[in-house]
């Protein structure tokens, strides 16, 4: 019943604020495993915007440097892989992102332990994030869409008037992803996933090109003693308070 409602007058809402704002893009920032993706792919659906997970961009630049074999220690040979290669971010019939490489669709194949302890070397690579972040302002330009990842408030859409900060201790995003690889069939140790975890956020948050924080005048959810549901309403409510 709660879903309901927050649907119902989220809906209504929205169809009355349109009018003078133009369906603003709502940018959802956070450290891995904050909940992001998922709160961000139900706010979506409520409001009838489209979805994208920037994170899937630096994943499958991740993905063409492992498979293309590149020095992963040597920024050149991992720039000179991506930038030959032919990626493609679409939105399907659902509204959900997709992403392609060569035609192929690659969205359900990069959430990997591989691609997740590599990613954030990848990300922190300053032309790399100069494409991705070029393509990402083009994409948030007609607005009606939710983009999350770790710099959409900060660097990709800073005038945004919603702008929302998940975050939750490292111990309770290990949790969560040792919980999403066990359902996928990947097992891995809780401890390997914690060290990845915390070193993924000190990568993250001490790059020099757009460090992972919360913007200045963004809303910092703490979700440790949160489920999804009970996420996903407190940015409802952040989102209809500030489109009336």
């Amino acid at each position: 019943m709660l879903i309901r409602w927050l649907r119902t007058v989220s809906r209504n809402n929205l169809a009355r604020v349109n009018m003078t704002t133009d369906a603003p893009t709502i940018a959802i920032d956070g450290p891995a495993g904050s909940g992001k993706t998922s709160v961000g792919k139900m706010v979506a659906d409520r409001l009838g915007y489209k979805f994208l997970d920037t994170g899937l961009m630096y994943r499958v630049a991740t993905w063409i440097a492992i498979e293309a074999q590149a020095n992963l220690g040597e920024q050149a040979s991992i720039i000179s892989v991506v930038e030959s290669s032919s990626i493609d971010v679409g939105v399907n019939s659902k509204g959900l992102s997709t992403i392609s490489v060569g035609g192929v669709d690659l969205t359900e194949r990069l959430h990997t332990f591989e691609i997740d302890s590599v990613v954030s070397t990848v990300s922190a690579i300053p032309r790399i994030r100069e494409i991705m972040v070029a393509e990402q302002k083009k994409l948030a330009g007609n607005g009606g869409i939710v983009m999350v990842g770790r710099d959409i408030g900060t660097v990709v859409v800073p005038d945004s008037p919603i702008k929302i900060f998940l975050t939750a201790s490292a111990a309770t995003r290990a949790t969560r992803r040792f919980e999403e690889f066990g359902s996928s069939g990947e097992q891995f140790e809780f401890n390997e996933i914690l060290e990845s975890i915390e070193q993924r956020d000190k990568v993250d948050s001490s790059r020099s090109d757009s460090p992972l924080r919360p913007a200045d005048d963004a809303d910092v959810i703490e979700t440790d003693d949160m489920n999804l549901e009970e996420v996903v309403a407190r940015v409802m409510d952040l989102v209809v308070e500030k489109m009336s």
